[in-house]
């Protein structure tokens, strides 16, 4: 049996354990959040290191990505340099792959007609392969990576003038506290704080990374379709009562809930028993193929 661990810096409250089958190879997976604390996240990889099969990093990235350019958060690799043993990955190779796979599914499996929709995509630095691929199948995509990640009013709507926003501030900003971005440990746990709800009103999706998402989202988001990632059961039941009509989550259901890309692709690694270093878009899509993984798809409402 392999074993798979996903540190997240996430809270401890949405942590999980299953036992699946991938081609054949039995694989125990375990995610371990860490309240938002680094140190902590940082011994228990220290831990883990040479003992486990693979490792996720969950709750922060190592890398964001703008087009072709790609900026290193300070805070993820302090994770990533603490394993030295163990193959370790942050997610970010299913989320240019398994999560393109995603906006075609919505069309092609779906029948739902994405040209002319209007997508708030809550962050794209972290889904950049999800956001071009709404921006190629038509969407009126509009990036609201400042105004969830920074708090800032800045809605951008076009994804040239992103990634030329991208490569302006994100050079600095990646050397900040990771939390000073994202909602980690306690954060995760409070009710939603309502903010910006005419951006949310306006989309017919709404996509991208959950916490994000859930931070400052309104209480009525009635007919509107959410492609996201990881949800436990009292998330899926929160956006029932909001009045969600259909939740799709890029990553399937193990054992009564979606993990984190990073659990999946942390198990494809194993499976592919490959340096994280030396894998490559066509090793994630061959096996991927092989493994017919299908995004959840839960009607609400």
């Amino acid at each position: 049996m392999k074993t798979v661990v996903s540190v997240s810096l996430g809270s401890s409250k949405r942590d999980h354990h299953a036992q699946v089958t991938l081609l054949g190879e039995e694989f125990d997976i375990t995610r371990i959040g860490t309240d938002g604390k680094l140190d902590a996240a940082l011994q228990k990889l220290h831990e883990l290191d040479g003992r486990v099969d693979a490792i996720g990093l969950g709750g922060i990235d190592v890398y964001l990505y703008a087009g072709t350019k790609r900026f290193a958060l300070r805070d993820g690799l302090r994770l990533m340099n603490a394993v030295t043993k163990t193959p370790v990955v942050d997610g970010s190779g299913l989320k240019n792959t398994l999560e393109r796979q995603a906006v075609g599914f919505l069309q092609d499996e779906l029948g739902i007609g994405l040209r002319g929709k209007k997508v708030l995509m809550v962050s794209a630095l972290d889904r950049f392969g999800m956001a071009q691929a709404l921006v190629e199948a038509g969407a009126d995509v509009l990036f609201g990576d400042f105004i969830f990640a920074l708090d800032l009013d800045k809605p951008v709507r076009g994804l040239h003038e992103f990634e030329e926003l991208a490569g302006k501030y994100l050079p600095d900003a990646c050397k900040l506290p990771f939390q000073f971005f994202y909602p980690t440990g306690a954060k995760q746990d409070r009710a939603p704080q309502p903010k910006y709800p005419q951006y949310y009103r306006e989309a017919d999706i709404i996509a991208g990374d959950f916490h994000f998402m859930r931070q400052f989202m309104p209480d009525d988001l009635s007919g509107k379709i959410v492609l996201t990632n990881t949800v436990t059961e009292a998330d899926v039941e929160e956006l029932r009562k909001r009045g969600v009509k259909m939740l799709v989550t890029t990553t399937p259901d193990f054992e009564g809930r979606s993990f984190g890309t990073n659990v999946i692709e942390a198990a494809l690694l194993a499976l592919l028993g490959k340096p994280w270093g030396e894998v490559t878009p066509g090793d994630y899509a061959r096996v991927l193929e092989e493994l017919h993984l299908r995004p959840r798809v839960i009607g609400l409402n």
